[in-house]
């Protein structure tokens, strides 16, 4: 276990990117590509992709679109076949998908009280489609099951029943109707478990964004201030938000996921920010407190003990992560650093992140995932949950692993991206210490920095000599 240390550190104006990343439609159609393959592979006749508001990211990712006020269904046959049906509202919002899809009208999908009378039923456009009796469909929303659910787990489906119950009528018979969402969420081989350079460029992009914002809301932290206060200073630049922003001062931290409130900090308090765009996510978690002394009494001892060992964890998650890591070993690594009198996991040490904050967790330690490879983006999603007086620590940013061909890809397509890469990269090593292995590329512009003293930000962890 490598010993920590506070000390003040200037973090660096790593900069801004000011041009939003696109993905080409040459990217998409390739994406689509390889779903037809994935399909052929299962013998399935045609994929139904479900997304609203809140469950988008599959959909977008395949076409570009994400729904707004109402849902949308994508239909894919294996011949390659495209229809994208969508509400009034996004009729026109869908021109501007960057790949060649036939949009229809499908008015069921709109607001209650809106007009229903042009579009045709669901069966009659799924019949017309090519769905028949005999048809193997596949459902995409946003999650699939094992047999914790259930022996018949993969005919669960989480999409709304009315279209499930119409896909089931026609096919004849119900085992023809399965959940395909590890086509893209499996955390082995999951398509969107592997990124582009275009799309790691848009992840740095966002990253920049929300870490940005939590630098912002973090300098401004002071007594009296109110949580929706500091929310004002999370800017998003346009980008929509992948989940919640979470801000909270004293006890409602246990929450974990609390809106920001008019809640003035109390010096003592502990205070958490979480901050979440499309593809990043940067959260904070501390102490309002200038040092040891300003917290309460039963926090003296053991708060400096408790985020102290965390960011010892944290430390032990960058140096094992790599292209090539099993991540069993990882989290093997993690939960030998971790002192079990001060704090448990609340969640998984780490998790993919894409568009949408959550998408597959390949640390566990019954991980059946062969090895971390390149392309991926993962969060370091490292949250403890004391054992002890209610307190709280949090570093939480975003990588991206790349073998030597993508690193190149990246410097060649996207230099300023790069720049900002290797200059984060040598902060970590040279100021935060943490020893980085060539394939974790960082997008945060916080990385790894953990004041566990908010009002002294300057004074960080590093890692001791």
């Amino acid at each position: 276990m490598r010993r920590v240390e506070l000390k003040q550190v200037a973090v660096p104006e790593f900069g801004l990117p000011e041009r939003i990343p696109q993905i080409a439609g040459e990217e998409y159609e390739e994406r689509i590509g390889q779903t037809l393959d994935r399909m052929r592979d299962r013998k399935l006749d045609v994929l139904v992709v479900y997304a609203d508001r809140e469950h988008s990211a599959n959909m977008a990712y395949l076409v570009g679109y994400d729904p707004r006020f109402e849902e949308s269904l994508l239909l894919l046959s294996n011949r390659g076949d495209r229809l994208l049906l969508v509400g009034n509202e996004g009729l026109g919002y869908a021109k501007g998908s960057p790949v060649r899809t036939q949009v229809e009208l499908f008015q069921s999908f709109s607001l209650l009280g809106q007009p229903r009378d042009r579009s045709r039923r669901l069966g009659e456009v799924l019949r017309a489609f090519g769905l028949a009796a005999g048809c193997r469909v596949g459902c995409v929303g946003w999650k699939y099951f094992d047999a914790s659910l259930s022996d018949s787990f993969l005919h669960a489906i989480e999409i709304p029943a009315y279209i499930v119950d119409e896909l089931r009528e026609i096919a004849g018979r119900r085992e023809l109707v399965i959940n395909a969402n590890d086509i893209f969420m499996n955390p082995e081989d999951g398509l969107r478990i592997i990124n582009s350079p275009d799309q790691i460029a848009f992840f740095e992009y966002a990253s920049t964004r929300t870490s940005e914002g939590v630098r912002r809301a973090i300098s401004a932290l002071r007594v009296g201030v109110r949580e929706y206060e500091l929310e004002r200073l999370l800017q998003n630049d346009g980008l929509p938000h992948s989940c919640h922003t979470m801000i909270a001062f004293g006890d409602r931290v246990a929450q974990g996921l609390a809106s920001p409130t008019d809640r003035r900090a109390r010096l003592g308090d502990s205070f958490a920010i979480g901050y979440g765009l499309w593809g990043a996510l940067t959260c904070r978690a501390g102490a309002i407190a200038r040092a040891q002394n300003d917290l309460p009494p039963e926090l003296r001892e053991f708060y400096p003990a408790f985020v102290a060992n965390y960011f010892q964890v944290v430390v032990k998650w960058y140096e094992e992560v790599r292209v090539g890591a099993r991540p069993r070993d990882v989290y093997d690594a993690v939960e030998s650093v971790r002192d079990r009198k001060l704090f448990d996991f609340a969640v998984n040490p780490g998790h993919y992140i894409h568009l949408d904050e959550w998408v597959h967790s390949p640390f566990s330690p019954a991980s059946s995932v062969s090895q971390l490879r390149s392309g991926m983006a993962i969060q370091m999603d490292i949250i403890p949950v004391s054992r002890g007086p209610l307190c709280c620590a949090n570093a939480e940013d975003g990588i991206v692993l790349a073998d030597e061909r993508l690193r190149d890809d990246l410097r060649l397509r996207w230099p300023d991206a790069w720049s900002r890469i290797r200059a984060r990269r040598e902060f970590l090593t040279e100021q935060i210490g943490i020893r980085l292995d060539e394939t974790v590329l960082p997008l945060s512009n916080i990385p790894a920095v953990l004041s566990p003293y908010l009002l002294s930000p300057d004074n960080v962890f590093s890692v001791g000599p």
